[in-house]
């Protein structure tokens, strides 16, 4: 009797570093169809539908230029605040949804893990591709306001190389809220008091960044380390230079430590997911 080939075969990860990414792109049909869920799903039964992509960031961009910029006076002096403070929001909002959806992975499709099988990272990077096609939208309007401003010509604008840097840093942001997101859930699926403190902790991280504020503010040399080991910094100051020229600081250094992080959490998440995944439906 001859041997009968199998079609699939189900077997644990050998290793723990075995993301089987192969496995992940044969899914990358159900990827399309979780991200369309995210992107149809979530605006359905809203009056304004898609409309919200663009009325979050401007109403934001209003709070933070009136309270930052003209209560508190901390904005910039040599680009437009709506721009400056629209230039950190943008790139935060990708990166703050990219966390909080990734980081109930677990916890938030446990019955769909219970029913079916499929790679369990193909939820996660749904997330974070279906997130890209709200800061498309996003960007647009960015892009709008940065061409009113230029062609009423009170302020000029540095065009410069930096531009081509734009997609290292999307890719930037989309591993840190990925990375730390899979990191979040991983760790949920045993502590859920983690889950409190997650949203609280991205408030902090949040304010922890130049987002509300410009670099050079910061006189003391302490206070401007601590500001620069977050992430996100490197990555919202090198946003909005490459899209002004000015009102923000450009360090390339910094943003290698970005990229470096990024690449330790993610393998670090990626550990902890192998082996939280065999075993997550007894504890979810």
């Amino acid at each position: 009797m001859k041997d009968k080939k199998w079609d699939l075969i189900i077997r644990p990860h050998a290793r723990w570093l075995d993301l089987n990414l192969k496995e992940v792109w044969r899914y990358r049909d159900l990827i399309g169809q979780f991200v369309r869920r995210d992107i149809v799903a979530v605006y359905k039964q809203t009056l304004l539908g898609p409309v919200w992509f663009v009325v979050q960031p401007i109403l934001t961009t209003v709070v933070f230029t009136f309270v930052f910029g003209s209560l508190a006076g901390l904005g910039p002096k040599d680009v437009p605040a709506v721009l400056f403070y629209m230039a950190g929001i943008i790139p935060w909002n990708y990166f703050n949804e990219c966390l909080m959806k990734t980081s109930s992975t677990f916890t938030g499709n446990a019955s769909i893990y219970g029913k079916v099988y499929f790679p369990r990272l193909v939820i996660p990077f749904s997330v974070v591709i279906s997130n890209l096609a709200k800061f498309a939208v996003q960007l647009v309007l960015l892009i709008a306001v940065w061409l009113y401003y230029y062609f009423q010509g009170n302020y000029q604008f540095n065009i410069n190389a930096y531009l081509l840097l734009l997609p290292v840093v999307i890719v930037i942001m989309a591993g840190l809220g990925l990375s730390m997101g899979i990191l979040i859930s991983s760790l949920t699926t045993k502590y859920r008091d983690l889950s409190f403190l997650v949203a609280f902790g991205v408030e902090l991280l949040k304010f922890a960044s130049t987002l509300v504020f410009p670099l050079f503010l910061i006189k003391n040399e302490t206070y401007r380390m601590v500001i620069w080991a977050n992430p996100m910094t490197s990555v919202i100051e090198t946003f909005r230079y490459a899209l002004m020229g000015k009102g923000a600081e450009m360090n390339l250094l910094a943003l290698s430590y970005s990229a470096g992080f990024m690449v330790v959490v993610f393998f670090l998440a990626a550990l902890l997911f192998n082996r939280v995944e065999k075993s997550f439906m007894d504890t979810v």
